[in-house]
């Protein structure tokens, strides 16, 4: 979702420098690390955000308190996404969510958004038992489709985490290069929206 779907970088930096205010007296960090840290394959958000060895219960709380409201002020679709879903619901394919943010927020990002009705399921960490890169979110979605060895899916995200849950559930996985990341290491680039269409259509 964040950095596929849509730009949360803002509110998200928002947020966590609240917390790094209220709670620790620090200095605000900038958008650019925030989402830089966030992405790294292996991290410690408590240490990189908060300087905490473990995420504290009282940044959590303060955190989800301010991000509740934060999280829809200035959140916006990718250029080109609105037009993808629509063309893909219109051909009948099968669209949800599988993503690492907290399923509350999720949900409001993208009805603020106005695209959550194409989506058969919207589901955050919160929701399962290990989040991206492990599988079983994937799992969670494609056993809900009634998913067979002989049907198509794409999973389509911004970061090594998104692309290593794909092969985890053993499904193909494709790299989007407009969100957070322009890294370009994987086996399939998508340089603008409108490319998943042609993985559907080939």
């Amino acid at each position: 979702m964040d950095g596929t779907l849509i730009d949360s970088a803002k509110d998200i930096t928002i947020s966590i420098n609240a917390v790094r205010e209220q709670n620790h007296s620090l200095s605000p960090l900038d958008e650019a690390f925030v989402i830089e840290a966030i992405n790294r394959e292996h991290r410690t958000l408590s240490e990189l955000f908060y300087e905490t060895p473990q995420y504290e219960k009282r940044d959590q709380l303060l955190f989800e308190e301010h991000y509740h409201e934060q999280c829809i002020q200035n959140v916006y679709l990718y250029t080109g996404i609105s037009e993808l879903l629509h063309s893909l619901k219109e051909q009948e394919i099968k669209l949800s969510v599988a993503t690492n943010a907290p399923t509350q927020f999720a949900k409001r990002m993208l009805l603020e958004c106005g695209v959550s009705h194409y989506f058969d399921y919207i589901i955050g960490a919160d929701k399962v038992s290990k989040a991206k890169p492990d599988k079983e979110m994937l799992e969670c979605i494609l056993s809900g489709y009634g998913f067979k060895p002989e049907h198509k899916a794409l999973m389509i995200g911004d970061n090594s985490k998104d692309m290593q849950a794909a092969i985890n559930a053993g499904i193909e996985g494709a790299f989007a290069t407009w969100g957070f990341s322009s890294e370009s290491d994987h086996h399939r680039v998508l340089s603008h929206p409108q490319e998943i269409i042609e993985f559907f259509n080939a």
